[in-house]
């Protein structure tokens, strides 16, 4: 009897041990393997001149670019697991930042979120494959922002003289300035294109929403502006017709919005 009580104690210290060590493995496999989602930080700081240029070439990932009070531009991005290469250049004022050059032969890299500070005057210039641009406080002479295949593009208080943005599938949502003599081109595959400007605006207008017809003018209908084939284009001027304005919606609806 007491040699039983000796060996089952033995079995279950034994047991015991055998639990501690596979708990050991488990937590060591925990630390060392790395996350999937694990997020890499960079940051930069660039003097800014008079005159501020930042083109981005991005492939996929939320790019946001806003206007500051400082002479200086500020890149903040967070770069998902397998980290992409980054390898910005200043070149007489214009900041360079193209993933698909700095990553070419790779097809692995994680998506690459970017905050970007640029001050108020800037233009700016940005494109990516996939993924969300949005640029606030803008009033530098050029805002480009083009996606490729699939994201939302917002622009919001922008006074520039140029503004195009193009996506393939996604919204596009303008708020700002139509400034006389500007060109404004918004393009869509399929998603709402909505513009907010002010009535005060001053254009000549061709809108085009070929499948749904849907071309809501708000309170800037008026004999101007004129409805064509069927309802799918709108053609004429509102004002003096100061600045030029394509919109065009293959598959989605143009709304404009008095700002």
């Amino acid at each position: 009897m007491h040699r039983r009580l000796k060996f089952q104690l033995r079995r279950q210290a034994s047991k015991k041990t055998t639990i501690l060590l596979l708990m050991s493995v488990v937590f060591f496999f925990a630390l060392t393997v790395p996350d999937a989602h694990a997020q890499r930080r960079y940051s930069k700081t660039f003097p800014a001149g008079n005159n501020v240029r930042i083109q981005l070439t991005n492939r996929s990932g939320t790019v946001t670019v806003e206007g500051w009070n400082r002479n200086e531009v500020h890149v903040s991005a967070y770069l998902e697991t397998p980290a992409a290469n980054i390898d910005p250049k200043d070149v007489q004022g214009t900041i360079y930042i193209n993933l698909v050059k700095d990553n070419q032969g790779r097809s692995d890299i994680g998506n690459v979120n970017f905050s970007i500070k640029v001050p108020f005057e800037s233009n700016v210039d940005i494109e990516t494959l996939m993924g969300n641009l949005i640029v606030s406080n803008v009033r530098g002479g050029l805002v480009r922002a083009q996606i490729t295949s699939e994201g939302d593009i917002t622009l919001t208080n922008i006074m520039a003289g140029s503004v195009h943005a193009q996506n393939g599938i996604g919204d596009i949502f303008f708020d700002g300035e139509i400034a006389p003599g500007g060109t404004y081109r918004f393009i869509s595959m399929r998603g709402n294109i909505s513009l907010r400007i002010p009535f005060s605006s001053s254009f000549r207008l061709v809108a085009t929403a070929p499948s749904t017809r849907n071309i809501a003018l708000g309170s800037f209908a008026n004999s101007n502006l004129n409805y064509t084939g069927d309802g799918r284009r709108v053609v004429g001027r509102f004002g003096d017709g100061a600045s030029t304005l394509t919109v065009t919606n293959q598959r989605g609806n143009i709304t404009f919005i008095s700002r």
